[in-house]
């Protein structure tokens, strides 16, 4: 069994997402689409909730691993006393229908392996009627139907409620499995050539990867990171999920486990903007475009996350057959934060839009109609209470960033209009807005006698969201507020050297009962800052940091326990991924960004 997060490696088609820990197992897999139901959730329950793993005879964890370099392709081998195995792990970039390729090669000796299938689908919780049909194993249950072959034929046998297959293989012999999802009422899918598969999936990996436009130092962690992001791409809609797994827990043991399969605008100005930066404008204005289909609409209902192709309806559910990861319970499914007043998604709106802009990405006719809609709500909405930035629990409160990103939303309005006067708009009532927002902000939100913001009005809490103050140009970098803020969070949310979000003692906040780790991309916004503050050898220190917590194939989760020394919270995490690339744009963008 994967005991803890950074176990898992990543493979996926930028439908949907597959984990596959370092014994061989895939424990989690959705299909057909990011936010479906699960096939294989043994990540979140028991070998009987799904899984399938490929291993020797009898091995446990593998010897080592790796991503083919620059692709999505996972090598893991076993050495053994008989030999050395590999397995080759990918999901081609689907036709139709999504497919799952395992290829097995005997490196040296001669080497037992086993592969054991156990499809459980809606989440580890129905066991399919399996069958034989031309060679494959047939797997059916209402509306999913799995088809598993292997070239050439393997001994396979049903056993257990298991689809089992035992084979050995000498030096150069390859056995090659293929699983291949479809609706149950259409026919069978064209067969995929594994070894065809595995060439185009290098090639278009590399050639994607090649764009990066990043020459500095730590390349490499910058070229995984949007390969991470790339697969949690959903590519018919441009839309990118959080992570690709739900209910992963910010807290072993606690309740704090939520669905992350789904679009956050709160991430949109961050992501537009690493995309934009490192060279890759068409995946930039595919997500602009997702962000625009999915905030169209009466500007009061603008959600602050949505469905891969932009779907609103995300009901929150338990799933009580699940006992969660490290026995986290419950384990939910769905996002019941999907109803909460978040004004700062205003802000982050306006700021990726005015972003879009000023980089040139083509411009769409409804686009300033849309943001100006967006301005006249905002105008009568913004001295409203709201959930911020963090989908507190606990109630609504003035939080400091929440009214930060409404200055933000003003500031973007005037400087479009003062960049394209042509187009019509109030900029004199959003000058005043403007205005009016930051004076408030400095008078309610900043407490004076320890020189810092804090989380809302009236408190002594802080949010570690302040970090960003400077880097949307509330205030300038070598403003004292900003400097005594950056300080305050530094030491007051420290966690090990890395920073948390909040304080989750703090009585009412949150609404939760236990705590969380720090909070990664928190981290790297502090080294962003710190930076922007003119203390850019301790930044890179910090950034040097966090690069070490990736686990062995680069990925991170979340947050991260430094008391633990383990990654918690879903897996990979884009917000993660997405600020690592920004941190290493703002610190070494000069000596490696073209």
């Amino acid at each position: 069994m994967n005991e803890r997060i950074e176990d898992y490696a990543v493979i996926g088609d930028e439908q949907t997402a597959a984990l596959v820990g370092r014994d061989g197992s895939i424990d989690w897999l959705c299909l057909p689409r990011f936010d479906s139901g699960a096939c294989f959730a043994r990540l979140l329950g028991d070998e009987d909730n799904g899984h399938w793993r490929i291993a020797p005879k009898g091995a446990g964890a593998c010897t080592r691993r790796a991503y083919r370099p620059d692709t999505l392709v996972l090598d893991t081998e076993w050495d053994t006393a008989e030999g050395t195995v590999r397995v080759t792990d990918l999901m081609p970039q689907r036709d139709r229908a999504p497919d799952v390729v395992r290829i097995v090669e005997g490196v040296s000796g001669r080497v037992t392996v086993r592969s054991e299938l156990r499809l459980r689908f809606d989440y580890g919780s129905i066991v399919p009627w399996m069958r034989r049909s031309d060679g494959h194993r047939v797997a059916v249950a209402g509306p999913d139907s799995v088809w598993l072959r292997a070239e050439p034929h393997v001994h396979t046998w049903g056993e257990d409620f298991c689809t089992r297959s035992e084979f050995t293989l000498a030096e150069g012999e390859r056995v090659a499995f293929v699983l291949t999802w479809h609706p149950s009422h259409e026919p069978r899918p064209a067969l995929v050539d594994p070894y065809a598969a595995l060439s185009a999936s290098e090639r278009d990996w590399r050639r994607w990867a090649a764009r990066c436009r990043y020459t500095g130092p730590h390349r490499d962690a910058v070229v995984r990171s949007l390969i991470t992001l790339k697969a949690l791409t959903y590519a018919p809609t441009g839309g990118i999920v959080a992570a690709a797994t739900t209910s992963l827990p910010e807290e072993p043991g606690g309740v704090r486990n939520w669905d992350y399969r789904f679009c956050w605008l709160r991430d949109s100005t961050l992501t537009l903007g690493a995309l934009l930066a490192a060279g890759y404008h068409g995946e930039a204005e595919a997500w602009r475009d997702w962000l625009l289909r999915a905030v169209a609409g009466d500007p009061a209902d603008l959600q602050i996350m949505y469905g891969v192709a932009g779907e609103r309806r995300l009901p929150e559910w338990e799933l009580p057959w699940l006992p969660g990861f490290a026995d986290s319970a419950p384990v939910r499914v769905g996002n019941g934060a999907v109803d909460q007043l978040q004004l700062d998604v205003y802000g982050e709106v306006m700021d990726s839009l005015f972003l879009a802009r000023a980089s040139g990405l083509s411009a769409k006719p409804h686009m300033w109609s849309l943001q100006c809609e967006l301005m006249k709500f905002l105008r009568s909405a913004w001295r409203q209470p709201d959930e911020g930035l963090w989908e507190v629990r606990g109630g609504r409160r003035h939080f400091v960033h929440s009214k930060v990103m409404v200055w933000v939303a003003a500031d973007r309005a005037v400087r479009t209009l003062e960049r394209y006067p042509e187009l019509p708009g109030d900029i004199d009532g959003w000058r005043a807005m403007r205005d009016e927002v930051h004076r408030e902000v400095c008078e309610k939100g900043y407490d004076p006698e320890r020189n810092t913001f804090t989380q809302y009005y009236g408190s002594r809490e802080l949010d570690a969201a302040l970090l960003l103050i400077p880097y949307y140009g509330f205030l300038p970098p070598d403003d004292p507020r900003v400097i005594g803020t950056v300080d305050a969070i530094r030491d007051d949310l420290d966690h090990g050297g890395l920073v948390r979000r909040y304080d989750t003692d703090a009585v009412g906040v949150d609404g939760m009962p236990g705590g969380e780790g720090a909070f990664l991309a928190c981290s790297f916004w502090l080294a962003q800052a710190l930076h922007m503050t003119g203390r850019t050898a301790e930044a890179r220190e910090l950034f040097e940091r966090l690069v070490g917590l990736v686990n062995d194939v680069g990925l991170l989760a979340e947050e991260y326990d430094h008391e633990l020394g383990r990654q918690l919270g879903n897996f990979p995490q884009a917000f993660s991924h997405i600020a690592l690339v920004n941190t290493a744009l703002a610190l070494f963008g000069g000596e490696g960004a073209g």
